[in-house]
Parts: C-alpha cells; structure tokens; sequence
C-alpha cells in the first residue's frame, strides 16, 4: 500500500492550493488529510468517504477547503482557497480499509500515511 501526497509550495495569503493523494494497492473506507505545524500535534483537517463520497471537515477550514475523489486515478484531493499564514503545516494524506466514522477525526486510527507535502502560506 502506498499514498503519494504532492502539491504543497508557498502561497500569499488568501492564495489558493490543490493537494493531492495518490493511493495505490487496496481500496479504503476513508482517506484523510491531517496537518502538522512546528511544535503543534498533528490535528485532522478533512475526511472523505471513499464509497458514496461523504465529506467531512475541521471547523477551521470549513468553507474554504474541499476534500474530492476520483475513483478511475484512486486520488485524494484537497483543494485550499482563502488560504492564511495559519494554515502553514505539513499536511498528510492518511487512509484505513476499516475506520468508523466517529474515529475519522483521530490520527492514530489510520493505518497508512503519505510522507507529507509542506503548505506554507506567506502574509
């Protein structure tokens, strides 16, 4: 099983960034993305339900990202709008074959984890 996170760079503020996640060697229930700033506990960001496309969000970024799949590329993607300088974080992409819903949100759930791709958002 492999994820392949891509897309982060630099951004000025209220720029914008598509992440994506490349999954590859089995199908999941969910795939994640979480963030990780210097010296924070990595915090979830937003969650998708691979089979019926179900979205979930942080209260941070609610209305300003968008989790979305493509099934035929077995790809994640998080598209970023509005971004702020506190959005800077390394983000990862995570997924599990059996996660429950009311885990999505908790990091040590997932079993299988990209290597990350760093946002930074500039003011």
């Amino acid at each position: 099983v492999q994820l392949q996170a891509s897309g982060g760079g630099l951004v000025q503020a209220g720029g914008s960034l598509r992440l994506s996640c490349a999954a590859s060697g089995r199908t999941f229930r969910f795939v994640g993305w979480f963030r990780q700033a210097p010296g924070k506990e990595r915090e979830f960001v937003a969650a998708i339900r691979w089979n019926g496309g179900n979205t979930y969000y942080a209260d941070s970024v609610k209305g300003r990202f968008t989790i979305s799949r493509d099934n035929a590329k077995n790809t994640v993607y998080l598209l970023m709008n509005s971004l702020r300088p506190e959005d800077t974080a390394v983000y990862y992409c995570a997924a599990d074959p059996s996660i429950i819903l009311s885990s999505i949100r908790m990091p040590r759930m997932y079993e299988y984890w990209g290597q990350g791709t760093l946002v930074t958002v500039s003011s």
